[in-house]
C-alpha cells in the first residue's frame, strides 16, 4: 500500500444471509482513496453504497477481498486492532444517534474521550470550538429534545471532528440540513483535507455536494459502473 493511500481495496466481495436465501451485495470491488482526499459514492438505493462504506469503516466483516485501512489488512485483524483502528476514524450517520441524557457539549466530548490522550480542560475547549465551528455557540449546553434536527446532525458532525480523525466515514451527512449548514459541513471536511490530510468517504444523493467532490464513484446493483478518476 502506498503511503498516499488511505484505503486500498482488491476482489471484495460481500453477501448478506445464508443459503437458498444468500444475495450477493457487492462485487468485485476494486479501489485505492488517496489521503485528504473527499470521495462521494452515489448511486440508486440497494446499490451497496452504505454496505461497502461500513466493511470499510470497520463496522462489518471482511468476508472475501482485501481491504487495507490505514495500512492495515482488515481480512486478518483481530478485534484489538480493530478497535484501535475505529479510534483513528469519524462516523456521521443520517441518523444523528445523540446520547438523549447528555448535553450537546457531552455528546461532542464522547468523540473524543474514546481516545483518551488530552486532560479535560484541553477535551472541553476542542469541544466547544468545534460547536462554535458549526454555529452552535449558544447550544452548548442545550440537551437533544431541545435541538432541531439540523442542530442535533450538527452536533453529530462536531463529534465526528473533534478527534481529528484520519479518516470520516459518512453516510449521508446533510440529509437534515439545510443548504448554508449543509455547506458548511462538507467546506470543513474539505478543508480538514487540505490542511490536516483527512480523508473524507461519503454516501450522499444530495448533489449540492458534487461539485465539491475530489472525486465521484456511481455503485449499482453492486458493482462500481463509473469513477471520475479514470
Amino acid at each position: 500500500m502506498g503511503d498516499d493511500h488511505a484505503l486500498d481495496i482488491a476482489d471484495l466481495n460481500h453477501w448478506f444471509g445464508a443459503g437458498e436465501a444468500q444475495k450477493q451485495a457487492l462485487f468485485d470491488i476494486d479501489l485505492e482513496i488517496d489521503r485528504g482526499s473527499l470521495t462521494v459514492l452515489v448511486g440508486p438505493s440497494g446499490s451497496g453504497k452504505t454496505t461497502l462504506l461500513t466493511l470499510v469503516g470497520c463496522l462489518r466483516e471482511v468476508q472475501e477481498g482485501s481491504v487495507m485501512l490505514l495500512g492495515h489488512q482488515l481480512h486478518v485483524a483481530k478485534p484489538a486492532q480493530q478497535i484501535a483502528l475505529r479510534r483513528r476514524l469519524g462516523f456521521i450517520f443520517q441518523a444523528h444517534n445523540l446520547h438523549g441524557s447528555l448535553t450537546a457539549l457531552q455528546n461532542v466530548l464522547m468523540g473524543l474521550q474514546v481516545h483518551g490522550a488530552t486532560d479535560q480542560d484541553t477535551q472541553m475547549s476542542a469541544a466547544r470550538h468545534m460547536l462554535t465551528l458549526l454555529g452552535l455557540g449558544d447550544r452548548i449546553d442545550y440537551f437533544p429534545a431541545n435541538l432541531s434536527g439540523g442542530q442535533k446532525q450538527r452536533v453529530a458532525v462536531a463529534r465526528a471532528l473533534v478527534g481529528n480523525p484520519d479518516i470520516v466515514f459518512a453516510d449521508e451527512p446533510t440529509a437534515a440540513l439545510d443548504r448554508e449548514s449543509g455547506m458548511t459541513v462538507v467546506k470543513m471536511l474539505k478543508q480538514l483535507g487540505q490542511v490536516r490530510g483527512t480523508t473524507t468517504v461519503m454516501v450522499t444523493h444530495d448533489n449540492r455536494i458534487l461539485e465539491m467532490a475530489d472525486r465521484i464513484i456511481t455503485l449499482e446493483d453492486g458493482r462500481i459502473v463509473n469513477d471520475t478518476s479514470k
